[in-house]
Parts: structure tokens; sequence; C-alpha cells
């Protein structure tokens, strides 16, 4: 694509390269290119030279010698005799510098008969010492198979030597007398932008003047001098026709509001690949994968390359981008940073042979094979069906067939003579006269009009427009048919893809944060700062969206394009993609007749392809420029003679600089006319080092990626070791960035107080954020592998490590070495002694992952463990340990791998302990149905009953996810270990007994479960007898628990001890066990208790779905909304006698029986006062009936959860404060008799009516209502 384009050039095309064999310097075998000498000297490659380009130097594109030579012959020199085919081929490359602007080389690649006879002679002594070698190897009886060379058929099993050598010396041989020696040679175009098909035929029709017997009208010089110096770039949205030597040439360039030029062949990446293979490979480029093509066509890792960029519009692929990676290049496969390179095949089509360094992370695509591999975890692309079949709509038309064919031959894609056929219906249009769409377009109530009756199915679009547009389609085309048909596609194509972006995206500027500082320290501090508020866009999108959605927000290309539109105010400084993407934007809202923000999934077809494939035919049926014809040159008698077959090499001193003349090669005009030509090549989107904004932009693209593009040179050592270095460098930067922004996310309240905005992580975006953060572990991992092993070299390590550990496990010591006792915790009370911390074992950890037999692969079982350690908050310690193995880290990583950096591994680490400081579950939420160990232990009180207990308990634990039923706890023991299905984060426990035996009376402390994977603790107060005839005479309770902090740990963690607080049931056993010693509770220390409690449920309400907490909690737990209603009742209770306790269900029944009578006898004939007894009445009367023994106190808890649930809480408050029974339970001075207070207790209950309450299941088991 050719946005970040680097010139300012005005001129077509920069450099004309010829590059081939240097008969001087003789055979010089490539060793880079990594071809064996196995081979016989045919097969081998050897070093290509630049022979010679035209002119010497361009200021603004210095001539880059290495890149050119390796990339117009990536693979070196090749040798073919008259029996071989030596066709003629082309391929296109781009050379991207190192600031990410880039230029174009286009190169014919074909064969020359060697004339020197040096260089024959010393193919033919090749050969003799290739014959003698397979001769020892034949003849010795270890190996009867024939060393083949690759393009030898293979007819019958070798039995004897003697006719194998023959056979040898008939296909692979070269005999100076017999053979005539054909070497490669390549003429190339360097050219600021990428008109691919003129290019290719310049270089075809200048091929075609050498090989034909008559030489061409003028010298080549001739036609070399017009293409370099008299045919300019055409201007925007206009076309140009210069003369080739044998033919007229066309080339046309988009307008400032098209999509920008894009000059390959689009039909043969959906011909190689198929649809679904080309939208899966899209979606990996769109969230920024490794992608490896593969294909032994160069021409095709370009296609393949540049096709998939330019349908990303608006965005830009802004990291390592070589479609064509030379042999020589290979180890930069290692990079451990996103990247999109071209691998070719070299004839091999084993993919197994294929040695990747990492594959945890990689998009695999072999092109020949319409085959893929893809990335685990990848998210579909939004709406994938339907965006599927309007591509294929598209590709019918064109007769090209949506599944592609799977064996394509070598030939391009031949676009048939045929106007696209429209595949919708023309019928349709039921108005008389044919509606000139160009006023349609003008008029905006038209406009709006046309977008409702699109949305009912009529199209008004596909009226032909008669007039003008008739006319110019009889003209005759300018370019062939062939050329305009792929044009045609391309824009089509392009324009589908163009439109998912603009519906997906169309309301993006509501969401952009603009920063409050000037541009400077704007800058400074930019990998701090959020520039998009992700949380709020992805909380308009539907539900499917978001798995892609939240992944693709986070990558550098969306940060990139959010910076370019952040940094340019008005639509004169806006990059030319940001431009005709915010046009189209707003097109889409003002044709949106409903609420622009709402979003819908409903999927809107692209409807301006018709416009778009005007403009291009408008263009080739009219050209609008045209370039001085070639003529002869001011060029000595006898130069540039015609030899035919030669490409000979031409007149420099001709060709070294342009005419004097020429008006738009001279760059010395004054200088408000350079700048308002600057100004211009910038609407043209032409890519200007001096222009600050463009620094700016430039800069800001770099944060994320230190190395943005190798550089292409013949590799030393210590490129390579200071490559490696930048690489550390940018793994480190990238830990850096990405645990801070993991924190930020998390710790929401502080990171407001930092000034980052309202931050609220979702699910889905915690999701994302730990999920890049396994593929950068993955990176690290893989990033100087001395040999790799299985696709995720992070598990590879920890196999390793596992192995060696259990081998020097000792079986009759104390345990496997893997294991380190945390001694340093200490017994705190409340029964935490019963339960003995998890050991903290690296291998344990591995254990338990591979024991989960839902995770299938090596990738899957690194990210579990990843993920698992997180949750535990031991990544960091166990990286640490891991890599405290230095000698096994030694033996897999070479000397320059990340892992061997101390200073910087130290770092990485420390980076990594951060995570300790915030609480993530981000194993039990993923894992949602993997089978768990649970532990309980029930702690009962020592001093009373614990020994004399004779009845059987039982406990049925429940959580977010699920709960497991009844479970029989052994009397003895009072503990059981159990397996089930993952319950997510524990909520409550309901624990009971059966009453049996002569001593059924128990009291429980507390109840400890934990989660013997993730080691999480939680603890379950209770404080409260179960028996008849003891306390409130239940004999089954709901404990609602809250997850324990380790109490004390050691220095490596960050301490997060929490107060000692009462557990809930403590201030109960005050109130019920002894009324006398009960803690006093002024009324204001009541009514703030309600406050806080109703405040916890309102909060609860406004976080997002996905991330609150427990409601239990907050109803039942420690000082929650039952406590506080408690305290209410308790205050100013009378008590009868001294040990005789009363409970707040008493009155409530009490009050009951009046209000049952009172309702007979129709005391009050208020109608709002009869249904709210009625409803009292009714929950009295199901919570009494209920089957379970839960007790006073627990049927109080059901009364309140209840009127939580149905919004009743305060008109029962108003009830009983007016009811006599009240009078007689309640000393004087009591809350509930205070009107002022009961009206106040009032307001804040009603506060709960706007929240839809839904109570947990083991709440209200056995209620009805």
């Amino acid at each position: 694509m050719t946005t970040g384009f680097s010139s300012s050039s005005c001129r077509f095309a920069d450099y004309f390269v010829i590059c081939g064999l240097d008969t001087d310097s003789g055979l010089e075998p490539d060793e880079l290119s990594g071809e064996n000498f196995e081979q016989s000297p045919l097969r081998r490659t050897f070093k290509s030279k630049v022979l010679a380009h035209y002119p010497e130097n361009v200021e603004w594109n210095p001539f880059d010698q290495d890149a050119v030579g390796m990339l117009c012959m990536p693979k070196g020199l090749s040798f073919r005799t008259q029996v071989d085919s030596r066709e003629p081929h082309f391929h296109s490359y781009i050379i991207t510098r190192e600031d990410g602007s880039r230029t174009y080389g286009f190169a014919l690649t074909f064969f020359e008969e060697v004339t020197s006879k040096q260089i024959c002679s010393a193919m033919q002594t090749l050969y003799h010492m290739h014959n003698a070698e397979q001769y020892d190897i034949l003849h010795t009886p270890t190996s009867p198979k024939s060393p083949r060379g690759l393009e030898e058929p293979r007819q019958r099993p070798i039995l004897q030597a003697a006719p194998a050598i023959s056979r040898l010396q008939r296909f692979n041989s070269y005999d100076i007398s017999r053979d005539t020696l054909f070497v490669s040679k390549c003429i190339c175009l360097i050219t600021p932008m990428a008109f691919a098909q003129a290019c290719r035929k310049v270089l075809e029709q200048l091929y075609q003047a050498v090989s034909s017997p008559r030489p061409p009208p003028l010298p080549l010089e001739s036609y070399v001098f017009n293409v370099l110096f008299e045919v300019p770039l055409p201007p925007s949205g206009r076309s140009l026709k210069f003369s080739g030597v044998d033919g007229p040439i066309v080339c046309q360039r988009p307008s400032t509001s098209e999509l920008p030029l894009f000059d390959f062949a689009i039909g043969e990446v959906f011909e190689l690949l198929g649809v679904e293979n080309v939208l899966q490979l899209f979606t990996c480029a769109l969230l920024e994968m490794q992608i490896l093509l593969y294909s032994q066509h160069y021409q095709r890792l370009m296609t393949v390359a540049e096709s998939i960029t330019a349908l990303m519009f608006p965005y830009q692929w802004q990291h390592v981008y070589v479609p064509i990676l030379p042999a020589s290049l290979l180890h930069f496969l290692d990079a451990p940073v996103p990247y999109l390179m071209g691998l070719h095949s070299n004839g091999q089509d084993d993919r197994t042979k294929l040695e990747l360094p990492q594959e945890a992370n990689l998009c695999f695509v072999d092109i020949d094979n319409h085959f893929i591999e893809l990335p685990e975890e990848l998210p579909q692309f939004p709406n994938k069906l339907e965006f599927i079949q309007e591509i294929s709509e598209v590709l019918m038309s064109f007769n090209i067939s949506p599944e592609g064919r799977p064996h394509s031959s070598d030939r391009p894609p031949k676009y048939r003579g045929l106007r696209p056929v429209d595949v919708s219906d023309k019928r349709n249009g039921n108005l008389a006269s044919p509606l000139n769409s160009y006023l349609l377009r003008e008029n905006e109530t038209i406009a709006r009009l046309q977008a409702l009756v699109k949305r009912t199915g009529v199209s008004l679009e596909k009226l032909e427009v008669s007039d003008d547009a008739s006319g110019i389609r009889d003209a005759p085309a300018q370019c062939d048919e062939e050329e305009l048909k792929m044009h045609q596609l391309n824009i089509h194509i392009r324009e589908v893809f163009a439109n998912r972006f603009t519906q997906m995206f169309a309301d993006y500027e509501v969401f952009v944060i603009q920063p409050s500082q000037d541009k400077e320290s704007w800058f400074t501090n930019r990998d701090q700062m959020q520039n998009f508020d992700k949380a709020s866009f992805l909380s308009d999108q539907p539900e499917p969206y978001l798995p892609f959605l939240s992944r693709f927000l986070e990558t550098q290309m969306f940060a990139s394009f959010i910076d370019s539109k952040i940094l340019c105010h008005d639509d004169e400084e806006k990059e030319h993609t940001l431009r005709v993407f915010d046009s189209r934007v707003d097109k889409i809202r003002m044709l949106n007749v409903r609420t622009p923000t709402l979003r819908t999934s409903m999927y809107q077809k692209c409807t301006n392809i018709e416009e778009a494939e005007k403009a291009i035919e408008m263009r080739v049926h009219k050209i609008d420029h045209t370039a001085l014809h070639p003529h002869l040159l001011d060029m000595k008698i006898g130069q540039g003679r015609h030899d035919q077959g030669f490409f000979p090499r031409l007149q420099s001193d001709v060709l070294s600089t342009g005419p004097p003349t020429n008006k738009w090669t001279k760059r010395s005009a004054p200088a408000q006319w350079r700048k308002r030509d600057r100004q211009k090549q910038h609407a043209e989107h032409l890519y200007l080092d001096n222009d600050q904004r463009e620094k700016y932009i430039q800069e800001a693209r770099n944060l994320g990626t230190t190395i943005r593009q190798p550089k292409l040179s013949n590799l030393s050592p210590s490129v390579i070791a200071q490559t490696n270095w930048k690489f550390v460098e940018g793994l480190l930067k990238e830990c850096r960035n990405k645990t801070k922004r993991m924190l930020v996310e998390k710790m929401g309240r502080e990171a407001v107080e930092l000034g980052h905005g309202e931050v609220s992580i979702t699910g889905v975006e915690e999701n994302t954020l730990i999920a890049s953060l396994c593929d950068l572990l993955e990176r690290i991992w893989s990033h100087g592998l001395q040999v790799k092993q299985g696709k995720s070299a992070l598990w590879s390590h920890l196999l390793h490590y596992q192995e060696s550990k259990e081998k020097s496990a000792t079986p009759g010591g104390l345990g496997p070495s893997g294991f380190i006792h945390d001694t340093e915790r200490r017994k705190s009370d409340g029964g935490v002694s019963a339960m003995p911390p998890l050991k903290i074992s690296l291998i344990q950890d591995m254990r338990h992952i591979q024991n989960i037999s839902e995770i299938k692969t090596d990738v899957g079982k690194a990210r579990a463990w990843v993920r698992l350690s997180m949750e535990k908050k031991l990544l960091s310690r166990h990286l640490k340990q891991l890599l405290s193995d230095q000698e096994l880290t030694k033996k897999l990583y070479k000397r320059y791998a990340f892992l061997r950096c101390d200073d910087e591994k130290e770092q990485f680490l420390y980076h990594l302990l951060s995570f300790n400081a915030v609480d993530y579950f981000c194993f039990t939420n993923v894992f949602t149905t993997i089978m768990i160990p649970y532990h309980v232990v029930v702690v009962s009180s020592k001093k009373l009953s614990g020994s004399m207990f004779t009845a059987n308990p039982w406990v049925c634990v429940s959580g977010e996810l699920a709960e497991t039923g009844v479970l029989q706890v052994p009397r003895n023991t009072l503990e059981i270990t159990f397996e089930c299905q993952n319950l997510g984060k524990l909520t409550t426990v309901q624990m009971g007994h059966d009453n049996s035996g002569l001593y059924a009376k128990w009291l429980v402390e507390c109840i400890l479960v934990r989660n013997e994977i993730t080691g999480h603790t939680y603890k379950f107060p209770c404080g409260r007898w179960l028996g008849k005839g003891v306390d409130d005479g239940s004999l089954e309770r709901i404990l609602v628990g809250e997850l324990m902090t380790p109490s004390s740990e050691n220095d490596e963690r960050l301490c997060r001890t929490p107060p000692m607080q009462q557990s809930p049931g403590m201030m109960r056993r005050f109130v019920t066990i002894s009324p006398n010693s009960k803690p006093k509770l002024n009324t204001g220390q009541i009514q703030e208790g309600v406050g806080e409690a109703i405040n916890g449920i309102v909060k609860h309400f406004h976080k997002p779905e996905k991330e609150r907490g427990s409601l239990t909690l907050l109803l039942c737990g420690e000082y929650g909304l039952v406590w506080a209603l408690e305290q209410v009742f308790q205050h100013g209770f009378k008590s009868p006698r001294l040990f005789k306790n009363v409970f707040i269900w008493d009155f409530l029944e009490k009050s009951q029986i009046y209000f049952e009578s009172a309702e007979q006898r129709e005391v009050n004939p208020d109608e709002n006062w009869q249904s709210r007894v009625r409803h009292f009445c009714r929950f009295m009367r199901a919570i009494n009936s209920n089957p379970r023994n839960i007790g006073k106190d627990g049927k109080f808890q059901m009364m309140v959860c209840l009127g939580a649930r149905d919004h009743l809480l305060h008109h029962w408050i108003a009830l009983l404060a007016d009811c006599p029974i009240t009078a007689q339970m309640y000393e004087d001075t009591a809350l509930i008799k205070d009107r002022t207070l009961v009206n106040s207790l009032i307001r804040v209950l009603q506060t709960l009516q706007e929240f839809n309450i839904t109570l947990e299941a083991s709440l209200v088991k056995g209620v009805g209502i």
C-alpha cells in the first residue's frame, strides 16, 4: 500500500537496475542461501551482483545496494542448460527503511547465454568434482540410494552402481562440448509508488526488444531515459499514458477522496487461498500475530502480503514487514515481535522440515497448497458469515470461486472479459424515471430517503444512470480488458472490507480521549496515556463482537490510528487514510436515521462500490496526461548496438542526469512554491521527513515497537548481536508497559486518582490483557532458543525443568525438590491453623494443569499455567525458580537470548512481581467446566460440646457457577475433600445436622473451604449453636463467606493484610447468648450501619455486570443489610427475664398474629395498608411453613432477603412502626418508636426500589414465593 510513502520524487521511477553474474569475480557459492553441496552444481545458487544502476544516485532515495541485490535475486544466480525451461518471471518487492517509509522494486528475471569461457570451464570442473563424490557414495555399500538433484525424476530402484552414474550424468550434467550454459539476469525498476502493472509492461517490453531478432526503433538507452526522467507520476485522481518499446502503457492514480493506490491482483489471493482462509489471515493480521507466508513464487508472497495490508484500511501494519525474506536473513524468524514475512519454499513441499523458532502465536500460510495454520484462541471476525457471503457474491460476479482453486496452476488469474454480473435484482426499483444518482447524493433529504428505502430492501442505487455513464462505457478502454477487470475486482473487494470498518467504528470519534496538555508533554508521557475510552466503546458493542474488538483495541495499529487522529485537528492536517475514513464515517452517520450511537449487530452491506468503480473507468477511458515520447539521445556513434538475446550494460553518461529543462524535476523553486508543493504532496499522501507532525506520528508508532524493520545488508555477527540486543530491550519495555497497563486497569479507583480517567475493566478486557501477557511470555521464551521442541517454548522449558527435578528427587527423601515450604506464615486465630497452607510448588502446579483433560495443546497448557500462577500470586516466584536452574537455561538458550541477559531478566521478574498487588481470578473464571478438588474443615468450639456431639453433620457449598448438593461430613474428623466441577468464587455454605443421638447440640466457630488447585481459602464464620432447644433452635444455617488473605506473607509478596474484623456471627452471639453484655450501639451508629449496607448494594449495581462481586455477601455477610436491620430491631428491645432469649422473629410472629386478626376486623380500611399487611403475612406464613430447620435468626435473614428482592422492606418497617405490638415489646427510647428516625430509615430503604435483586438459591431454598 502506498501510504507512508517516501519521496519528494515526482518521477515515475527512481532507478533502473541490472543484476546478474559478474564475470570478473567468477562463481562464488552463496552459502547464506543455505543450499547444500550435495546438490548438483546446476541446482546450487551462486552470488549475484548489482551490475549497474542508473542514475548513480537520487537525493531523496539513496541507492541501497545490499537490499536491492538481495531482493532482485533473493536466491542468487541460477544456471540452466538448453534442456531446461527458461521462462522469464516477474516479481515485485518492497524495501522498508528503518523509519517505516517504503520504496517498491519490480524485477524481471530471464536467462542469458554464458559467453565467458572461464565460467563454463569452472562449471565443468564443479561437475567433475561432484560426480567423483557421487561415485564414491554410490560405491560404498552403506547407502544404495541415489542422491538426486531436486528435479531428478526417479524411475526405478537402483541396484547396480554403474548405470546409476550414467543416469546421474544424463539428468544433472553439464558437458562443455555438448551443452550451452545459461545464467539468470534481472532488470529492475525502483519506483516511489507501486504501479505494478505498468512497471511489469515496461520491463517485459524491454526484454522483448532484446530477445527479438530485429533491433528496436531506438537504442535501449532512449527508453530507459524516458521512464527515468521524462515520465512523471500521474497526479492524484488522474491517468497517464506513456510509451514503452512497442506499445503505450497506462497508469492511473486514485484521487484524495478514494481508497489509496493499490495495483496488485487481490483476486489472485482469493483464488490461491479461498475466502475463509483469507478472512482468518486478515483477522490474524489485525490482531498483530506473527504471520509467515510460504510459497515458491516470490510474486505470490508479495501479492498476498500487500493485499492483506491494503485490506486493513484505514489501519496500517506497524511492525516488521518483509514480504520477501532473503535466504540470508532467515534468523529473522527468531524475532520476538509481531511480523509479516514471506518465505520462499524452495520447492520444499514438506512443511514439517521447516524449523520455526516459535509457533505459539504464529499464523502459517502455505499459499501454494491452499492451507493455513492458525494460532490458538483466535476470535471470530464480527459478522463473519454475512461478511463471507458478501465477499463471495463479489467474487462470483467475476467468475471466481469463493473456495479458491486448491491446486492452482502458476498462471495469473484471468479475468474473463465480462461485465460483473449484478447479483441483486434490478427489477426492484419501481420508479418510473431513472433517478440520476448524482442528484441523489447531493441532496440530503433524498439521501436519507434512500437510506430508508435501502433498509426496506428496495434498491435505488441499482438503476442504471443512462446519460453520461453509458457513454463512457462504450468508449474503448485505453488499458487492456484484463487490467480493467483487475481494477474493478480490486475496488469491489476493497470497498466491501473498508465498509466493515466504517460500520464497526462509525462512532469512534466520541471515544477518543483528547489530551489535556500540550503536544510535547503529551508526547513524553505517550506510553502511559490512554488515548481511547475502550471500556465505554466496548460496552456499546453487540456481545458477539467483544472477543475480537477487545483484542483489536489493544493493538499498535489501532493506537497509532487514534494517535494520528489526536494529532490532526483540522482536515488540512489529516493523513490521507484518516481523511478518507472520516469522510465515509460522516456519510454513514448522515444516512443512519436511527440514533447513531446505538450499536446493533445488523449487517449492512457496502453501498458505494458503483461510484468508486465509475471513477476508475472514467480515468481509464479518458486519459488525462500523456508523457513525452522516447527520442534519440546524444550518444556516440556505434554505442547501443543490438545483440540479440543479451541485455547490454547501458551508457551511464547519458543516463546519469535528466533533461535540463524539465519543469517538474527542478527542486530549486522559490521557498513559497516549495511550501505549497509540500502541502500539495501532503494532500496526496506523500511521506515527508521534515514535517513535524510526521515525526510525531512516527515516534508514536515507534513507542510500542523498538525495531520496525530489519536492515537488509550482508549480516556480520556484530550486526546480528546488535539486532538481538534491540529485541531484548524491546521485550523488556513491552513487559513494563503491559504490567503497568494491567495494574492500572485492575486498580480502577487508584487509577482514577492518578488521572487516568474513569477506568472499569470488564471480564472480556481482562481476558484480553492476560492473553496478551501470555503471548509476550511465549515470545520471550522463544527468543534465542537453541533447538525448538513443541509449539510452546515456555511449556517445553517447564517440562525440561520438571524432568530434571523428578530425576533428582530422592526416593526416600523428604519429597520432590520442586517444593518450597512456606514456613513463614503466622498461625492466626479463627481456626485457620485447622487448615495449613498449601505447599508452594512449581511442579505441583504443572501437574494440576497436566491433569486437566480439557486442555489438549502445549500452548493451551502454558497459558493455563500462567493464569493459575497469576491467580495464586506466584508467577514471578515460579519463573524465578524456573530460571534459577542456570545449567538448564544454558543448555536450552543461545548466549544472546533474553533469558540469559541477567539484568533484563531480573527487571522482568520484578515487573511481574507487581501483579501480586491485585487479585486475579483469571484461572477460576476461564476454566469453568474442569473438575476441582475442594477441602472442607468444620471448626467446632473446643470448649463446649465438641467431643460429645452425636448427630451426623452435613454441608452444601455454593459458588457463583454451581453448588455441590448435600455432602455428609464424618463426625470424628469434621473434614472432607471432594472433587466437583468448578464452583467459581464461593459464596455460601449451608450446614446442619440430622439431630440424631443423645447429644445433638453443636457449637460451630466457622467453616473453611479451600480450592486445592488455586489455594484460595474461604472462611464462613458462624459462632452459633445448632440444635433443638439451644440458641434459636435451628438445625441448619446459611453461612456467608469471604476470601481470606494469607495473614503473613514472605517479603517477596506485597503484603495486604486487612485489619482483623469480627466475624458476622460475633455480633449476634453477644445479642442472643448473654443479653446483658450486648454491645450497645447508639441510634447514630445504627443509622450509619444501615446507610453503609444500602450503599454497598447500590454500588454493586452500578458496576458493569461482569465485575460485580457477591450480592449475598452484601445482604447476609459481615455488616450487611440483614445485620443492619437486626441492629434496628434489637435497639430498645425489652428483655423479659435474665436467661430467656427473645428473638426478633418472636416479635414478627406476634405482629403477624395481630395483623391477621386486625385484617379480619377491618381495623384500617386503607387499601394500601391492607395490601401491605397481606404481603407481610403471606411471607411470614411461607417462611414458617418451610420444611427446613433454619432457626429464628435464619428465618429473619430469609425475610429480609425476600423483602429486599420484592422491594417491600420499607412498607414493612412502616407497618411495624405503627403496630401496637411494638409499643408492648420496645422501650420508649427505641429507634423503631422514633418517628423521624423511622422515616429516614424508610427513605434509605426506598433506594433499593430501582434494582433488580436476584437471590442465590441457597438463601431461599424451601420457600415457594
